[in-house]
């Protein structure tokens, strides 16, 4: 039976097994899929002796996405302007490819909350991995403005520079952010403890979307802030994370899952519903 794992330290929280083996069983695949937590500096040897054992894939996630973009002999386009990898597949003639499927996972999960990317004034949050590696996605669908701000703005600048040639890309310090957005997606893990960007409350309006990439049981911190200064529509990352994993599915075995019945899955799992 084909094996598949995702790599990360700490893994032991990953949902990915659960969406994976659903994903199997809705397109009648045969595989299993794995957790592996390697230490920090055995990720790379426990990388090769998963693939000359026989793996066929993997997926990569935090503190492993960068070494993993450097430990691949192939890239795909998207996996080189991310610069990180998160998705890895032997291919037939034994090459290993890295992907990276987390911006088109936001993507569809925005598209899939009826969000409209064209023309729209959209402010990305934070300028670490999960920012560079939505930010291509993000430009292909034909933003009027994406503005990148960070609490480090030499960072926010750098990212910006290096994407300006996708789109309207700017930096802005959080005090220079003035007009009305219609999208903000906090990249930031600020969330999980328990904390806010800081972003100044007359720029939440009614008709504004506010996209977490974070997700839990309940409302994560920003999503709890942004609803309390008037936002209606919401979204956390657990639909991202469903429709990046499906993104990597289709990589290693070319089929498409569905998403919708694996995410209400996956949400009564955590007890969301």
């Amino acid at each position: 039976m084909d094996r598949y794992l995702v790599f990360g330290h700490p893994v032991r929280h990953s949902k990915s097994p659960f969406i994976h083996t659903l994903f199997a069983r809705q397109t009648q695949q045969e595989l299993e899929y794995g957790l592996a937590e390697p230490a920090v500096d055995e990720f790379a040897q426990a990388l090769r002796t998963f693939f000359d054992q026989g793996g066929k894939g993997c997926n990569v996630t935090v503190p492993f996405k960068e070494q993993a973009f450097t430990l691949v002999d192939r890239l795909s386009p998207r996996a080189k302007r991310a610069g990180a990898v998160n998705t890895i597949k032997l291919t037939d003639d034994g090459v290993l490819l890295g992907d990276n499927t987390d911006g088109a996972g936001l993507v569809a999960d925005l598209k899939s909350h009826g969000v409209t990317l064209a023309d729209s004034r959209i402010l990305l949050l934070g300028a670490g991995g999960a920012a560079r590696g939505a930010l291509a996605p993000l430009l292909a669908e034909l933003p009027s403005e994406l503005v990148i701000a960070n609490r480090t703005h030499a960072k926010a600048q750098q990212l910006a520079a290096e994407f300006c040639d996708l789109g309207h890309v700017t930096a802005q310090t959080h005090e220079q952010l003035a007009g009305s957005f219609d999208l903000v997606i906090n990249s930031t893990s600020a969330s999980l403890q328990g904390e806010l960007p800081p972003l100044a409350p007359a720029l939440i309006h009614t008709d504004i979307a506010i996209y977490d990439m974070m997700y839990g049981a309940s409302d994560t911190a920003f999503i709890s802030w942004a609803k309390q200064h008037g936002a209606r529509q919401t979204m956390d990352g657990l639909g991202m994370l469903v429709e990046q994993a499906a993104e990597a599915f289709t990589v290693w075995r070319g089929i498409r899952p569905g998403t919708k019945q694996v995410l209400r899955e996956l949400k009564r799992n955590l007890g969301v519903i």
